[in-house]
């Protein structure tokens, strides 16, 4: 305030660039005067002029004015473009299969910005693990966090036409109770299916099969081997689906259809790059390859 004072050599000029009032402008500069212990302006009705301690200041109070407004002038040039480190939780087999193909197009288009990708299909703590963002696939529920769906994401009870053939198609959900069903550790809540069909019946199947993994891909061996049955996301699935690998069971029963989203700790004043990213995956992804049936 005393550098702006010192500029205009006027309270009431220094007050209106500063867009404050000239009282709180009086009264900042009085405050410096009684923390130095020295009197910086000789004041009268109808002049303003700067004591010899004041000419001393003004110079570098000035050069500390303008200092400060090209920090904040790039503080918002920050804030306004997309650049900077983002720190990415993502589940490995959607980020090997979806995510890590198209991110030399989100690196050519915002060439200032970086991504750390923590690849896992462990579920992380965004605020206490450090991460800007996460992309989850699941049927969310209520959080403090903030969701932003992308697409749909329809899951699967699939077998190898062998495994059919040997063991016969299961008909309603309780076929399924002494089959070898495949289990996944990092199931929301428990590792249990739950069915629903036209008629609004729900059904539910704990997997007691051979293997029980912390990734999907480790599921498809076994259910190409025809050694057991698979519960698979859309994304996974609708390969093994269209080549006639796999087929899929229990066509009068589905699994309630979860969702892809971006899931950021909060929405106030998210940095340019969370944006940039937010908007290249939904432009990328909301239409994904992977529908099954095409």
């Amino acid at each position: 305030m005393f550098a702006k004072v010192a500029e205009e050599r006027s309270f009431a000029g220094a007050a209106r660039v500063m867009d404050v009032s000239v009282a709180t402008v009086s009264r900042g500069v009085s405050r410096l005067e009684d923390s130095l212990g020295v009197r910086l302006l000789n004041r009268t009705s109808r002049q303003l002029s700067l004591t010899d301690a004041g000419r001393t200041l003004a110079a570098s109070a000035s050069q500390i004015y303008c200092e400060a407004e090209k920090a904040e002038n790039e503080a918002r040039d920050m804030a306004g473009m997309p650049r900077g480190l983002i720190r990415l939780a993502v589940p490995m087999s959607f980020g090997l299969r979806w995510l890590a193909p198209i991110l030399p197009d989100f690196f050519r288009a915002y060439p200032d910005v970086s991504i750390d990708l923590h690849l896992s299909d462990a579920v992380v703590d965004l605020v206490a693990d450090g991460f800007d963002a996460a992309l989850r696939i699941a049927v969310l529920p209520d959080s403090s966090l903030v969701a932003r769906k992308i697409a749909s994401v329809a899951r699967f009870v699939c077998a190898s036409p062998d495994y059919i053939d040997r063991h016969g198609r299961p008909s309603h959900p309780h076929d399924l109770d002494e089959r070898h069903c495949l289990g996944y550790a990092y199931r929301a809540r428990q590792d249990v299916w739950r069915l629903v069909n036209g008629a609004g019946e729900e059904e539910t199947v704990s997997p007691r099969g051979q293997l029980r993994v912390t990734n999907v891909d480790a599921l498809i061996p076994m259910a190409l081997s025809g050694l057991g049955i698979a519960e698979l996301p859309e994304f996974v699935a609708a390969e093994y689906l269209a080549d006639g690998r796999l087929e899929s069971l229990l066509l009068d029963w589905s699994i309630k259809s979860g969702g892809l989203y971006l899931v950021t700790p909060s929405a106030r004043a998210r940095p340019a790059k969370i944006e940039a990213l937010a908007e290249f995956l939904t432009t990328r992804l909301s239409q994904p390859s992977w529908r099954w049936p095409r």
